[in-house]
């Protein structure tokens, strides 16, 4: 997939190894470079599918975020991003289709449940 990111900031901290250790430890930063390298090589979201398969449990957020999506860092802390495509492609039934997402922005490092 294609993976870009949401300001040339957060490209810069997930970019830079120092910096990428520097803001998130060495155990964070680790993982972050995985995860990204694991979307990068996915011809499409739907290497990922289904929800909670592989170490990253890739996976749909609900409430306000809606429409993001999160792999697993160190817990509590998950990698968002979006689909990036307009508009997002959705299956028959209206949810996401995961096969047609070739293309990710990736929103920040969060724990979603704060």
């Amino acid at each position: 997939m294609d993976v870009y990111f949401k300001n040339t900031k957060l490209e810069k901290e997930l970019s830079m190894e120092a910096k990428l250790n520097t803001i998130h430890g060495a155990k964070r930063a680790k993982l972050i470079r995985i995860r990204l390298a694991d979307l990068r090589a996915a011809p499409n979201l739907m290497e990922f599918w289904p929800p909670y398969k592989h170490p990253a449990r890739c996976h749909e957020l609900t409430g306000n975020r809606k429409g993001q999506l999160s792999v697993d860092l160190d817990h509590p802390y998950r990698l968002i991003f979006v689909p990036d495509h307009d508009p997002v492609a959705k299956t028959e039934d209206g949810g996401l289709d995961w096969s047609k997402v070739t293309a990710i922005r990736i929103e920040g490092i969060e724990d979603t449940h704060e």
